[in-house]
């Protein structure tokens, strides 16, 4: 018998692109046409809060009013399974988190570029506070420990974790269940955990269960980077006025919805609930009925994201240095190659 052993790097590649068992969600067939143009533009999102600004332009029309006919979208999990889809031709623009994007780019050779943000911060830590009273008990080894797969947002704030109390690495590490954010929240009800490291909503929803939030990106990364808009480079050169009107859109639809809090958070549980017919992840999830989500939910889990466009080039170039640290990349390079901010400056 021969064990194969991976590294964490070639791990992270295997999941960029869908080698590791992440496969991408069945979806809303998505065509996003340009007006007078025949070919569709094929967009993305994460299913989760990080996406309302993506919501709101979707249901209040923002794309039409620049130019582009929204009928559907795709839809995934995870980010790590959007840049899955993503390797394989499937998307021409998404809204993703910047660190799988970045291990998109560096690792998979797709050529993509960052047009916009969306919002900061969006992850953390929630535990059982009966069994968790500090962040050092995660160094007890009795301490049940769930999180998403290496390479992702979540995995970094598990790493800043570490770094930030001086935790064991290599013991906490290995005691990590890494799964999708459903199954985190299936085990969390089946008292199968006991903390969980989650992007927003799902880190909220934990709350139903009676765990409480700890930690957040804002307490162990100041300014951190949560998700972006980001095309390919062919859409951008073939037709800039569509990688412009995308930026638009969702610069109008982020400051719709911050003059709109509650109605925001509303029509956002509408597209994460799975009982709805806009929910193009409900046949994939079983029991998805006990997933439910209310508005009250969704506007508590926004508040633990800053929502807005700008992009710091030092920011993006700590991420990739940081990501790069880690041996998440296969290559370092400048923050200045994955940006094409000239629509923001427009917008």
């Amino acid at each position: 018998m021969f064990k194969i052993q991976m590294s964490r790097r070639d791990f992270i590649m295997k999941t960029v692109t869908g080698a590791a068992g992440i496969v991408a969600a069945p979806y809303l067939t998505l065509n996003v046409f340009a007006k007078g143009k025949d070919k569709p533009i094929r967009i993305a999102v994460e299913f989760n809060s990080h996406a309302v600004p993506a919501y709101v332009a979707i249901d209040k029309r923002m794309y039409e009013a620049e130019g582009l006919n929204f009928t559907t979208y795709k839809s995934y999990a995870t980010g790590a399974s959007l840049a899955a889809g993503l390797t394989r031709d499937d998307i021409d623009a998404a809204y993703i988190c910047l660190i799988p994007a970045m291990n998109l780019y560096a690792n998979a050779g797709v050529p993509i570029k960052v047009l916009c943000g969306t919002h900061l911060y969006g992850y953390g830590l929630a535990v059982n506070p009966e069994k968790v009273h500090s962040v050092k008990d995660l160094n007890n080894p009795n301490i049940r420990i769930g999180g998403l797969g290496e390479g992702t947002s979540v995995d970094i704030i598990i790493h800043k974790t570490i770094e930030r109390f001086d935790l064991d690495e290599k013991a906490i590490l290995s005691r990590v269940r890494r799964m999708s954010p459903p199954k985190v929240i299936f085990a969390v009800k089946a008292d199968q955990l006991d903390a969980v490291f989650l992007p927003e909503h799902w880190l909220t929803m934990t709350e139903q269960y009676n765990f409480s939030i700890m930690l957040t990106a804002r307490d162990l990364w100041p300014n951190m980077i949560g998700s972006v808009l980001i095309a390919r480079d062919s859409l951008i050169k073939e037709n800039p006025e569509i990688a412009e009107a995308l930026v638009k859109a969702t610069i109008n639809a982020t400051g719709w919805m911050k003059n709109n809090y509650d109605e925001s958070a509303k029509l956002a549980a509408h597209y994460l609930s799975f009982e709805s017919s806009k929910t193009p992840l409900a046949d994939t999830i079983e029991n998805k009925g006990e997933l439910k989500v209310s508005g009250d939910y969704i506007a508590r889990s926004m508040k633990n994201l800053d929502y807005i466009n700008t992009v710091e080039i030092e920011e993006v170039q700590k991420t990739i240095d940081y990501v790069a640290g880690l041996g998440n990349i296969r290559r370092h390079f400048s923050a200045k190659d994955i940006l094409d901010l000239r629509f923001l400056k427009r917008g």
